[in-house]
């Protein structure tokens, strides 16, 4: 029994995020008062015996509200932020969650993640010319009082566009532009496709379209960017520039007053904001251990934070909270490094004569799928998920989330823990232990020692590692640590990024974003494939989700399917966990809403009292 196995302790799932988180946070919930919003469901999960706990998604409250206020907000981290207020530039979960204040994309998502007409800007899409006509709103402003033009959405793509352009953001979404590749290799001074008519609206053509260009997140790039603060600042130089790092300027319903650098944010209210005021005066964020944070919200020191869910028993029964959750755009996954990253090729005159791009190495480590596919049956991600998150994960089938429905392949039934099997899988691959030392050799009758990448933080980081380990040992696999221990978040991250020699195999997770489109995390131009995988079947696949063909419903649904069946029969990667997030919100709050597809964000959020206690 796994259980018995651990020792009783629980788990965190570990993460790599860019989209996701790198702690176990999650959750959602709708209440008011006192309830903290939690009820039982009287259906097992995965094998459970216990009722799964499900959640509202609004901080529904009766109260009256007071004038103003500030709110502090916990943003649950191991590491410091990297400060990068930019959605040009920011690479981590962290920056992401603390733009949520100060950026907003201009067009606003309904329930199903499609873009809808009731944000900044409107748009026409017209699928035969493949162009899609934007037009903002009237009387925009940015976070500084000045205006919100059609240059600044045109001044964002040739920021990402350039050849300078430091960030991940540029790849195929922004290549399918008409005249983006002339722009991107220096042929050409101007992206062609890219017209602006007049101040409030702008044309974009595509050499081709699909449906995900209607998704929210899918090929539409919808964050403008203050070309009257950043002009002046190289290309090259702007993820490290005081306009970025000390002195964004944004479109959200705050802006950024004063910043700690890694530790904490002041906001203050934006009164330009285009909805008009927030009914906040502020919110001050400060970075909050996952160790900790359990205690600073029931101590009231924070008013919203999103909880690490292995520790959920613990305040799950707090009075002074209400308990919002939902299932989480993002999953949980062990990745196989298989190649490299190439950079870009360019000439004496800088011009880009080969993209940069993922290349598969057939000699890597773990270029055997049978070596791969052993080491998912190895491991009980389905008694992790029961036994250690009250119903707040699942075992991941494959790589689509559930809140996806109709994209996920249901016919797969995943991976599962089959010791016999890994082993015989091995034993018919040739991995034999030709020495006698309890570990197998390679193929070729050399010592195999498998590299295992894991982050710290939290409490369970270790446990979590030690239990992979141990259970890929059982099966004759000598897997170590990377570097010989735990990696703290950044270096991670910056490690796996530069394909370094110590990962074999690594724990990260993956926040899909409101488009579930995989061509962004596994293509062969992808910057975030850290996997490097890629071969024909994939790439032919990915470009069928990608066809003209796929606005046909059914063809999508059918291509997102296959896809999925791909990976789960090359185990590039083996998907753990789906998951839930949890939110932990003091009744002091009223009206923060998570509900996929609200159209109310921070602007709304009021509080009934001056003090949190």
């Amino acid at each position: 029994m796994l259980k018995k196995k651990l020792g009783l302790v629980s788990f965190a799932a570990l993460t790599l995020t860019l989209a996701a988180c790198q702690n176990d946070n999650d959750a959602t919930t709708e209440s008011g008062g006192t309830d903290t919003g939690v009820s039982e469901s009287t259906s097992g999960d995965n094998g459970s015996e216990a009722g799964i706990p499900t959640f509202d998604t609004v901080m529904g409250n009766d109260e009256d509200s007071i004038e103003g206020g500030v709110l502090n907000y916990a943003l649950v981290a191991s590491s410091p932020f990297q400060g990068v207020f930019s959605p040009e530039f920011y690479e981590d979960a962290y920056d992401s969650e603390l733009m949520g204040f100060t950026h907003e994309a201009m067009f606003s998502v309904d329930e199903n993640f499609m873009l809808s007409q009731d944000g900044m800007a409107t748009f026409e899409f017209d699928q035969e010319a493949a162009t899609i006509n934007i037009t903002l709103k009237d009387d925009l402003k940015w976070s500084d009082g000045e205006p919100i033009t059609t240059e600044d959405v045109l001044f964002s793509y040739e920021v990402i566009g350039s050849a300078d352009y430091t960030g991940v953001r540029y790849g195929a979404d922004f290549t399918n532009i008409v005249g983006m590749e002339d722009y991107h290799t220096g042929n050409s001074d101007t992206i062609s496709g890219i017209k602006v008519i007049d101040d409030q609206n702008i044309s974009i053509e595509y050499m081709e379209v699909n449906p995900s260009i209607l998704q929210s997140g899918g090929g539409i790039w919808s964050y403008p960017m203050p070309k009257h603060q950043l002009e002046n600042v190289a290309i090259a130089d702007m993820a490290a520039s005081d306009e970025v790092r000390k002195n964004p300027v944004g479109a959200g319903p705050f802006r950024v007053k004063s910043i700690t650098p890694g530790e904490s944010v002041e906001y203050e209210a934006n009164e330009y904001y285009w909805k008009g005021a927030p009914k906040l005066d502020g919110v001050v964020a400060d970075v909050v251990s996952p160790e900790t944070v359990v205690s600073e919200v029931e101590n009231g020191r924070y008013d919203v934070a999103s909880m690490p869910t292995d520790l959920y028993d613990t305040y799950k029964d707090l009075d002074n909270l209400t308990l919002l959750g939902r299932e989480q755009l993002a999953y949980t996954y062990l990745g196989f490094k298989l190649g490299n990253w190439e950079p870009a090729v360019k000439d004496d005159a800088g011009n880009i004569v080969t993209p940069a791009r993922n290349v598969l190495n057939p000699d890597a480590k773990m270029a055997d799928v049978n070596l791969r596919k052993a080491m998912a049956y190895a491991i009980d991600n389905n008694e992790i998920a029961v036994e250690f998150y009250q119903g707040l994960r699942e075992n991941a089938k494959a790589m689509i989330p559930p809140v996806f429905a109709d994209f996920v392949n249901e016919d797969i039934e995943g991976f599962y823990l089959d010791l016999e099997k890994a082993e015989q899988i091995l034993d018919d691959a040739g991995y034999e232990d030709v020495d006698g030392d309890g570990f197998r050799e390679d193929t070729e009758g050399n010592p195999l020692e498998i590299k295992f990448a894991s982050m710290s933080g939290g409490a369970t980081a270790e446990p979590i590692a030690q239990y992979y380990m141990q259970q890929w040992n059982e099966i004759g696999l000598n897997v170590t640590l990377s570097t010989g221990r735990l990696i703290e978040f950044q270096s991670f991250y910056d490690m796996l990024e530069a394909d370094n020699e110590e990962i074999d195999i690594y724990q990260g997770a993956w926040g899909t974003g409101s488009d579930p489109n995989p061509t962004g995390l596994y293509g062969e131009t992808a910057a975030y494939n850290y996997l490097r995988y890629v071969n024909d079947e994939n790439t032919e696949l990915l470009d069928k989700i990608n066809s003209a063909e796929s606005f046909d419903p059914e063809f999508k649904f059918q291509a997102f399917r296959d896809w999925q069946e791909h990976m789960f029969e090359n185990v590039p990667v083996i998907p753990t966990l789906w998951r839930s997030e949890v939110f932990a919100v003091n009744n002091r709050v009223k009206n923060y809403d998570i509900t996929y597809g609200t159209t109310d964000g921070w602007e709304a959020v009021e509080l009934t009292s001056d003090s949190p206690y």
